[in-house]
């Protein structure tokens, strides 16, 4: 037995499982890739890991039980999140085709660190990832542990392993399908537009979520 966690193995299978179910993650993250490239998919990934790890540190010190009793912080929480991605949308609709284009020298002009920046905060205010946190991992908590902050790192860190590799593949492979399609202006206005109206239907769905 892990240290504190009653069922590892079948943590890790329930977790796979969980990463294989689409969400608005993975939504973002084939968004990005579809439209932007390979690595903007990666960049958007990273980012988005990165949250589910600030998740991870705030379920394992308690913190997210301070976001399930206080619907005030959940609901500011959630329309932030909302707000964000409806703003990343009417920005998508906004910006020149150019931005979007696949080759190489457009690419490097790509800020990857906004990129980046832009996933970590989409993870981060959706409380609904904070709620899941804590309430899928204290049921392989040994109920001896539940005061040690160890099992839920570990657990969450499980996690956020096999997402991110899952993840990673989703933008491998969403960017390979649409390398020859963002060759083209037509195509690639059209992308920006999908890219858009995907990111305004993901704050739309936040925002209209109930607790």
């Amino acid at each position: 037995m892990v240290y504190g966690i009653d069922h590892y193995m079948v943590f890790v299978l329930s977790g796979i499982l969980l990463n294989l179910t689409p969400g608005n993650d993975t939504v973002y993250i084939l968004t990005r890739s579809i439209a932007q490239g390979r690595k903007a998919g990666i960049f958007s990934v990273l980012g988005i890991s990165t949250g589910a790890l600030t998740h991870t540190m705030l379920a394992s010190l308690g913190l997210s039980v301070v976001l399930s009793k206080s619907i005030v912080l959940f609901n500011i929480l959630k329309f932030v999140g909302a707000g964000y991605l409806i703003y990343l949308g009417v920005k998508a609709f906004l910006s020149e085709t150019e931005s979007f284009a696949g080759s190489v020298s457009v690419e490097k002009g790509v800020d990857y660190r906004k990129i980046y920046t832009q996933g970590y905060l989409t993870n981060l205010f959706n409380p609904k990832v904070a709620l899941f946190f804590l309430s899928f991992l204290p049921q392989f908590i040994n109920p001896h542990a539940v005061d040690s902050p160890i099992p839920f790192f570990i657990l969450g860190c499980t996690f956020l392993t096999t997402g991110t590799v899952w993840c990673m593949v989703l933008a491998y492979a969403a960017s390979a399908l649409s390398d020859a399609l963002r060759k083209s202006p037509k195509i690639i206005a059209i992308m920006r537009k999908l890219c858009g109206t995907v990111f305004v239907g993901l704050g739309l769905k936040i925002a209209l979520e109930k607790r």
